[in-house]
């Protein structure tokens, strides 16, 4: 058996462990979205999700305690861009989410990383399988009904946003800084936020503060650091296939919490979109920052 066979496993199982953080990522994200719905009356769209920004950091920063010297200027580059990256899907999101349902909403969003997975892809059968994850978040969408035009132009800013977002994810997470970088790029993003979050400060009471620190440990804080752990696995074209959960997430929580119901077709798509996923693990041995490490040793 040669070298390159025997690393398959291992770089499969590194995609896989990415596939289960994004998963995680997703459950806390959507989750989070649940919560701050609640919130969107007392503090304005914006200003919930500025919040939530700015208590995310908070504590980013005291767990990490990120050094600020010594950063390459690629480095800082790439610490900035990741958090206007932030700032930006999350603001146009909840405004979507403030107009569209979970599921649509979410939908609309994944197009972002799609595409980076599609404009990534190196084989025909790669690229096949992100568009059959697309066709799976169209059928979710269902694209039935009136929708509000203004909430899928928010939603298509957010999935654009998103799209830097998982190319960063993956720059930030291989680099030398590591978490201690999410945890700048998230204060980056609190900082640009300000104008929505300092205005809504002075209105928050107690009974605010356990769903507020909830939204931003699960939306924010948990979302972004495992998304980052994920970059440092994997590929921004694996984890562009890997963000179709989201849509996934936001439809069936949308069923259950939301009263939103699923439709067969919805649940087709689900199935698609399980099915790409399943099949990028499958063919990610080989590929990555994991092969590349292997090959490495490989040639040492």
């Amino acid at each position: 058996m040669s070298s390159a066979s025997m690393h398959l496993p291992s770089a499969r199982s590194a995609t896989i462990r990415a596939m289960l953080l994004v998963l995680v990522g997703s459950l806390g994200m959507q989750f989070s979205a649940v919560i701050a719905v609640g919130l969107f009356p007392v503090f304005g769209v914006l200003g919930t999700s500025a919040l939530r920004m700015v208590v995310a950091a908070v504590l980013l920063l005291i767990i990490f305690r990120p050094r600020l010297r010594g950063r390459t200027r690629r480095e800082w580059s790439g610490i900035v861009l990741y958090g206007v990256a932030m700032a930006a899907m999350n603001a146009f999101l909840y405004l979507a989410f403030d107009r569209l349902p979970l599921g649509i909403a979410t939908t609309i969003d994944f197009l972002g990383p799609c595409l980076v997975a599609l404009a990534a892809s190196r084989r025909l059968r790669e690229g096949m399988l992100a568009v059959v994850a697309l066709i799976g978040v169209g059928l979710i969408a269902g694209f039935g009904g009136e929708l509000d035009p203004l909430g899928l132009f928010f939603a298509a800013l957010a999935g654009a946003a998103f799209g830097l977002y998982t190319l960063l994810a993956a720059r930030v997470g291989q680099s030398d800084g590591g978490l201690p970088s999410v945890a700048l790029s998230v204060t980056v993003a609190a900082v640009l936020t300000l104008p929505f979050s300092a205005p809504a400060m002075p209105l928050v009471r107690v009974e605010h503060l356990l769903p507020l620190f909830a939204s931003a440990v699960l939306g924010t804080a948990l979302a972004f650091t495992v998304d980052t752990i994920a970059g440092r696995l994997t590929s921004a074209r694996v984890l562009g296939v890997f963000f179709a959960f989201d849509p996934v997430v936001g439809t069936i929580l949308g069923a259950l919490l939301l009263d939103q119901l699923l439709t067969p077709v919805a649940l087709g798509g689900i199935l698609l979109v399980v099915a790409a996923g399943a099949g990028i693990v499958w063919l990610s041995g080989g590929h990555g920052p994991a092969a590349e490490s292997a090959g490495e040793r490989r040639v040492d």
